[in-house]
C-alpha cells in the first residue's frame, strides 16, 4: 500500500513527471469499466447480439447484419455517453480542486442551470439559432452563470456550505429563467425543450459525439499547461503566489475550461446531473489522493453515464428513460451523503 501511495517519476525523452501508481491502477480501472460498461451497451437492444460477438465485431469480424446493428446503429451513442461522461467528470474535478470545495461542482453551483437557460432560449425564442446556436447559448449561458455565482461568492466572502447554497440559489434563478421560458414558448417548440430537458442520449448520435469529442481534444490542450497549478491552488492562493503562480488567471482559466466542458456537453446531450459531483469523489476516494485526479475522474465519468444510459434504455424495456434521470437517482442519495461527511467534519 505505501508503495501504491507514493509517487514515482517518468521520464519520456526530455518530458519528467512524477505519478502515483495507485491512481494509475484506478485510471486503468476505470477505463477497463467503461470498456466492458460498452461492450454490454452495444450487446443490449431490440436486437441482442453476444458481447463476444460484439468484440469480434469491432475488431473487424461479424456478419453483415451484426456490423449494421453494432457500428451503424449503437456504437455512435456509446461513444457519445463516453465522452460526454469524461467531460462532466473532468469538469467536476476541476471545479472541485480550484474551489476547494469537495460539494463543488457545475451541476450544484448554477453552471449546468445557466447552459440549459441558454439552450431552451435558443429553441425556443424566434429569430436566434443556427447551427451553432445551441452550443453558443449554452456556453453563454453556463459563463454567466458562473460569473454570478462568483461575484455573489465575493461579495459574501462564502465559504464551505455557503457556496452550495449561493449555487442552490443560481441554480434556482436559471431554473425559473427556464421554466418561463418554456410557458411563453409555442406548442412544437415547447416539446422539442421538453425532449431536450430530460437530458438524454435518446436521438443523438455521431455529430453530437464528434462536436463534444473535438471540443474536449480542445480543452485538454488548454488544460495542460493549468493542470499543472492544480497541486499549488490546492494549498491555498497564498501558497500558490508564493510558489510564483498567478492563483487569480490560474483558476480564472481553470474554471472557464470546466465552464466550456460542462456547457457543451449539456448543449448536446441536455442536462445529465450529479457525474460531475460523483465520478471525482469515487476517483479520489479509490486512489487515495489528496485531490481528485483528472484523467480518473474523466474515466469514471464515462463509465457512470454509458452505464446510466444502459439501463436507462435496458432495465425498463420498451420504456425508455432519460439517462439524466438514472444519474439523478444515484446522485442525490450521494449529495446527501457527502452533506452528512462534511457536518461530521470530514475533509473533502
Amino acid at each position: 500500500m505505501s508503495a501504491l501511495s507514493g509517487r514515482v517519476s517518468v521520464r519520456v525523452g526530455p518530458v519528467s513527471a512524477r505519478v502515483a501508481p495507485r491512481t494509475v491502477l484506478v485510471a486503468c480501472g476505470a477505463a477497463l469499466a467503461a470498456g466492458v460498461v460498452s461492450v454490454l451497451a452495444l450487446a443490449a437492444g431490440d436486437y441482442p447480439i453476444a458481447p463476444a460477438d460484439v468484440v469480434a465485431t469491432l475488431l473487424g469480424g461479424g456478419d453483415r447484419l451484426t456490423r449494421m446493428i453494432v457500428i451503424d446503429l449503437r456504437l455512435a451513442r456509446v461513444l457519445l455517453g463516453l465522452v460526454a461522461g469524461a467531460m462532466l467528470g473532468m469538469a467536476g474535478a476541476i471545479v472541485q480542486t480550484t474551489t476547494r470545495n469537495g460539494l463543488a461542482s457545475p451541476d450544484l453551483l448554477g453552471v449546468t442551470a445557466g447552459a440549459g437557460a441558454g439552450a431552451v432560449a435558443v429553441l425556443v425564442l424566434p429569430g436566434i439559432g443556427g447551427p451553432v446556436g445551441t452550443p453558443a447559448a449554452a456556453l453563454v449561458g453556463g459563463l454567466a452563470a458562473a460569473a454570478l455565482v462568483a461575484l455573489l461568492l465575493r461579495l459574501t466572502s462564502g465559504t464551505g456550505l455557503q457556496v452550495l447554497l449561493v449555487g442552490v440559489g443560481v441554480s434556482a434563478f436559471f431554473g425559473g429563467l427556464t421554466s418561463w421560458l418554456l410557458i411563453v414558448a409555442s406548442i412544437d417548440d415547447l416539446a422539442r425543450a421538453n425532449a431536450w430537458l430530460t437530458g438524454s442520449l435518446n436521438e443523438r448520435g455521431a455529430t453530437e459525439a464528434i462536436v463534444l469529442a473535438v471540443t474536449l481534444m480542445l480543452t485538454t490542450v488548454v488544460l495542460l499547461p493549468l493542470a499543472a497549478r492544480l497541486p499549488s491552488l490546492e494549498l491555498g492562493r497564498d501558497v500558490a503566489a508564493a510558489l510564483g503562480h498567478r492563483p487569480g488567471r490560474s483558476e480564472a482559466g481553470l474554471l472557464l475550461c470546466a465552464v466550456g466542458l460542462t456547457s457543451t456537453t449539456v448543449a448536446m446531450v441536455g442536462p445529465i446531473g450529479f457525474v460531475a459531483l460523483v465520478a471525482p469523489h469515487l476517483a479520489r476516494m479509490a486512489s487515495g489522493a489528496p485531490r481528485p485526479p483528472l484523467i480518473a475522474s474523466a474515466l469514471v465519468g464515462a463509465a457512470l453515464v454509458t452505464a446510466s444510459d444502459l439501463v436507462a434504455r435496458a432495465a425498463f424495456a420498451p420504456l425508455l428513460l432519460p439517462t439524466g434521470a438514472v444519474t439523478a437517482a444515484v446522485g442525490a442519495p450521494f449529495l446527501i451523503w457527502l452533506l452528512v461527511l462534511a457536518r461530521k467534519g470530514y475533509s473533502s
